[in-house]
């Protein structure tokens, strides 16, 4: 608990994170680029800085959460980047979605400092980030995942190492290719109930507890059927995710078939303006080419 943790990036999932830190009692330094997402963290106890490179001068263990590569590259390298600031011995930990290569040259060039660094990207949504429960799955050195256990166990649940540097990166591009197949799964089956005739409540009643059930369809299935397009996670940052499947795959030589149907159909959502809305209006894209509305009046 002696360490002093800095958080960088206050969006749907960190704010969660970093009110959880502070929870648990530690020191937490704050900064995101757009100031005013600070203030409810800092009324609860967290300290402000001026610049990532501010928040590494003053801290031991540092977490960014950002929404893309190049968004990470900027806190972390960039002018006033945390390299900047951070101290020999600091540990760098990772919690956005990105490319694993860029992981590892950028832990390349914190290590040339003698600081450390984990990839630790996260899964859970804006669910999981504010009760505590998120999954984390780590990549680096076994030592500092150690050192860095009670930080990980005040904004997770499922901690699990899963190899080195870069490789919680991956991990998480495998974990994402499940979570859109379950989606683009659930709104096929949601939009074949709703032409079928069929009550959508008692559908899922009958489907959720069964080899048929996951978590997309527990916690968004509810959503489509009222309609609630508020995000847990938006399409634009799914989105990104899903590049980022299909970069990688392209990388290792492998075919991502359902994927590269899943990117080309929340691009077509993007156009219509519903990048901000949550990742479950996939639907949407099915409903627009079925002609079918789910939650429709039969």
């Amino acid at each position: 608990m002696n360490e002093r943790v800095g958080f960088v990036g206050l969006g749907i999932m960190g704010q969660g994170m970093a009110r959880n830190l502070l929870k648990a009692g530690y020191s937490v330094r704050v900064w995101n680029r757009t100031t005013s997402r600070m203030a409810p963290l800092l009324e609860v106890g967290a300290t402000a800085a001026a610049s990532p490179a501010d928040v590494a001068a003053h801290c031991d263990i540092i977490i960014t959460c950002v929404s893309d590569t190049p968004d990470v590259e900027a806190v972390i390298l960039g002018e006033n980047g945390i390299l900047c600031g951070a101290q020999e011995g600091a540990l760098v930990i990772d919690c956005s979605t990105i490319s694993p290569q860029t992981t590892i040259e950028i832990a390349k060039q914190l290590n040339a400092k003698g600081v450390s660094m984990l990839d630790a990207p996260i899964s859970g949504g804006s669910e999981g980030a504010a009760n505590g429960t998120l999954s984390i799955m780590i990549g680096g050195d076994a030592e500092q995942v150690e050192r860095a256990k009670g930080v990980f166990e005040a904004m997770g649940k499922t901690i699990t190492y899963v190899g080195g540097q870069g490789a919680g990166q991956t991990v998480k591009l495998i974990n994402q290719i499940l979570v859109v197949g379950n989606c683009l799964a659930m709104s096929e089956a949601l939009i074949f109930a709703q032409a079928g005739g069929i009550d959508l409540q008692k559908c899922l009643a009958a489907v959720s507890g069964g080899a048929a059930g996951s978590w997309m369809l527990a916690n968004r299935g509810p959503q489509i059927i009222e309609r609630d397009w508020r995000p847990g996670f938006t399409i634009d940052l799914q989105q990104k995710d899903v590049r980022l499947i299909m970069q990688e795959a392209d990388a290792l030589g492998v075919p991502v078939l359902m994927s590269s149907q899943i990117f080309s159909l929340y691009r077509t959502l993007q156009q219509m303006g519903l990048g901000e809305e949550g990742n479950h209006a996939l639907v949407k894209a099915l409903e627009n080419l079925s002609g079918v509305r789910v939650a429709e009046s039969f």
